[in-house]
C-alpha cells in the first residue's frame, strides 16, 4: 500500500475499546487490522506515548509501530498485549474484544486460497471491496469485474496474461464471479459504475461473447442496488480523462473513503480528504456528463442491435 493508502480515520476518544468487536465480519483480515489499527493509534495518542516509546515496548521499531496502526501487518497478539499494557489498558473486560479482534485479523480472507495467483496489493482491494457499502467506479477500457460474465471475464484474463495455462485461466475468473456474489446477497451494498462508450462498443472475446455481455449489462442495470451509466463519445473531453479509478465507502465510522487506482504492476489506496474529493468531484462531473441512469437500458439495445 502507498504511503497514502488505507489510514482509517480514528474513532472519537469517547468510544469504548471493546466497541470493534461488534464491527460486521466482512472484509477479511484487510479491515480488521485496519479497524484494530486505528484504535490501538487512539489509545497510543491519548497517552502521549511517542511510536518509539511504543516500538521499543514490543522489540520493534516506530516504523513497526506506524505500519501496524495503519493496517498494513499482521498483530502478534503478543504485542497487542504488551501495547494495551503500555497504554493503561487493564481491564480484562476491555483488553479481550481487541485480543480477540488481533487473532481474526490474522484469519485468511475467503481469496487466500488464490494466493499463488493474486498479488498481496489486489488482495488489499479484496478485503476493502468485501466491506464496502458503495462502490463508484470508472471504467474506460473495460467493462468492471463486478458486472462481467464469464465468457468476456476469461477474455480480458487471456489478454493480461496470455502465457497463463487454461486452469490458470478459470481461477482468475472464479475470483471474479466470487467477487461477484456479494452483489446479489440480501444485504448487498450500492455499485454505481460509470461507463466509456468505448467499454460497450469494443468487441472483446468476439461478437457472441460481446453480445451476451452487453445483455447481462441490461439485466443487471435493473437491480435496485445497481446504477450505471454511458458516456458516450459526442460528449468529448471529461474530468476523469486520466484513466480509471473506483471509489470505495464504508458503513463503520472508523473507516474513511479510499481511492484505488490500478495500475500494471502495483496499485495506490488514497484516503486523504483533498485526493478523496478530487475524485468524488470527478465522479460526480462523469455522472452530469454521462447518459441517464433511465437511459441505459435504452442506449445498450441500440449498441446491442449494432453488434
Amino acid at each position: 500500500m502507498s504511503q497514502d493508502s488505507a489510514a482509517p480515520t480514528p474513532p472519537s476518544e469517547g468510544d469504548p475499546a471493546g466497541r470493534l468487536i461488534d464491527y460486521p465480519r466482512r472484509g477479511g483480515p484487510t479491515v480488521l487490522r485496519i479497524l484494530l489499527g486505528a484504535q490501538l493509534r487512539r489509545l497510543r495518542e491519548s497517552r502521549g506515548i511517542s511510536t518509539e516509546q511504543a516500538g521499543y515496548e514490543i522489540r520493534g521499531s516506530h516504523s513497526k509501530i506506524s505500519r501496524m496502526e495503519l493496517g498494513r501487518v499482521g498483530f502478534k497478539e503478543r504485542d497487542v498485549a504488551d501495547l494495551l499494557t503500555l497504554y493503561g489498558v487493564s481491564d480484562p473486560a476491555e483488553r479481550a474484544p481487541l485480543l480477540a479482534l488481533a487473532k481474526e485479523a490474522n484469519t485468511p480472507g475467503w481469496w487466500h486460497r488464490y494466493g499463488d495467483i493474486l498479488p498481496s496489493w489486489f488482495e488489499v482491494y479484496l478485503g476493502l471491496e468485501e466491506a464496502a457499502s458503495l462502490l463508484r467506479t470508472y471504467e474506460l477500457q473495460f467493462v468492471p469485474g463486478l458486472l462481467q460474465t464469464e465468457d468476456y471475464a476469461r477474455a480480458v484474463v487471456r489478454l493480461g496474461y496470455s502465457d497463463a495455462s487454461d486452469e490458470e485461466v478459470e481461477r482468475r475468473v472464479q475470483v471474479r464471479t466470487t467477487r461477484q456474489e456479494r452483489f446479489t446477497s440480501p444485504e448487498a451494498p450500492t455499485l454505481w459504475a460509470v461507463l466509456d462508450e468505448a467499454v460497450v462498443r469494443r468487441p472483446l472475446g468476439g461478437r457472441e461473447v460481446m453480445r451476451e455481455q452487453i445483455r447481462h449489462l441490461i439485466e443487471v442495470s435493473e437491480l435496485p442496488n445497481v446504477t450505471l451509466q454511458i458516456v458516450p463519445f459526442g460528449a468529448g473531453g471529461h474530468a476523469a480523462a486520466g484513466g480509471p479509478f473506483t471509489i470505495l465507502r464504508f458503513a463503520e465510522p472508523g473507516l474513511s473513503d479510499v481511492v484505488y487506482l490500478e495500475q500494471l504492476t502495483s496499485a495506490l489506496y488514497l484516503d486523504k480528504p483533498t485526493d478523496v474529493d478530487t475524485y468524488m468531484r470527478a465522479m460526480n462531473n462523469l455522472c452530469i456528463t454521462a447518459e441517464r441512469p433511465d437511459e441505459t437500458s435504452r442506449y445498450l439495445t441500440r449498441v446491442l442491435d449494432e453488434l
